[in-house]
């Protein structure tokens, strides 16, 4: 299986290094001094799971260099999504699949306008990861990587993908449903990146603390209210397992918009919390706590 990492920063770095470790076919797509530092000295991995080193990396700024692949992991912010659609015709083969691994919900709707049903399947993780230096990749916690088609068939493509990624040391997992996990990572993601981002600190800050544990469960609560709405059936213990959760993850566990915010960067808060509040807008669902996080966060959505 030949497979594509188009965003190599700490979420395309992590999954696409892991899987080039383990000695899958992986190029990666990336630009400036990361991309130097990649085809001179290849990626590492740092990581609590056990570091890692791929010395010799095919890694290149133009899609054409590599041609068409079985699977393309999309891996870019949500900012650049649009912009970064344009980079996928070369890629793609008569039955290559793009698995778009992006926060929130969007991301499926925006890469079926871009490229067609046929070529778009769905995804989503769980993981923790950075770049900390060009060519290095700081992993934190979490490794999850789930992906499915669209109507729940367990394609070949599919199944393949699932295939290439068992030896690589990270959790993979082939979907029948993957609109409800596409929104159960939602209902983690919008409230951890909301609350890390206006607290400004860790989530064991959060945990620590009843009364923002108990907003924090709040917030949940509304974006579970939103999926409902939609038609999404999230299950009945999703506040509580998002709760259990949280609490077993590292205390200094920090969601990417707070990362992004520290360092002056775009914010992916219109598809965060931002989304929340215009969801609950269109299906008639309150959600005051995501309002007021997409509210003062506003003036930092475009960096500083």
């Amino acid at each position: 299986m030949r497979i594509a990492v188009l965003g190599s920063g700490g979420v395309g770095g992590y999954f696409g290094g892991r899987l080039a470790a383990a000695g899958a076919d992986v190029s990666f797509i990336a630009r400036g001094a990361h991309l130097d530092a990649l085809r001179h000295d290849g990626l590492t991995i740092e990581s609590p799971k056990g570091n890692a080193h791929v010395p010799k990396v095919n890694a290149t700024s133009n899609p054409a260099d590599i041609g068409p692949v079985d699977v393309v992991l999309f891996t870019v912010k949500l900012y650049d999504f649009e912009a970064a659609t344009a980079m996928l015709p070369p890629l793609l083969g008569p039955d290559t699949a793009v698995v778009p691994c992006q926060n929130g919900v969007d991301a499926v709707a925006m890469l079926t306008r871009a490229i067609g049903p046929a070529h778009t399947a769905g995804g989503t993780c769980y993981v923790s990861a950075l770049i900390t230096a060009p060519g290095t990749i700081k992993h934190v916690a979490m490794d999850r990587l789930v992906f499915g088609e669209i109507d729940g068939r367990r394609s070949e493509r599919m199944q393949a993908l699932l295939a290439a990624c068992e030896p690589a040391g990270f959790q993979a997992g082939l979907s029948t449903d993957i609109n409800v996990d596409i929104w159960a990572k939602f209902a983690r993601l919008s409230v951890l990146s909301g609350l890390t981002a206006i607290t400004r600190g860790p989530l064991g800050a959060i945990c620590d603390d009843p009364a923002l544990f108990a907003l924090l469960r709040d917030a949940v609560r509304e974006t579970y209210a939103v999926a409902r709405a939609k038609g999404v059936n999230l299950p009945e213990s999703t506040v509580d397992d998002v709760a259990v959760q949280f609490r077993g993850l590292p205390p200094q566990t920090k969601a990417s918009m707070l990362e992004d915010l520290e360092r002056g960067k775009r914010l992916e808060l219109p598809w965060l919390s931002g989304a929340v509040s215009r969801i609950g807008r269109e299906v008639g669902v309150p959600t005051p706590i995501h309002t007021f996080i997409a509210t003062v966060l506003g003036p930092r959505v475009n960096g500083t």
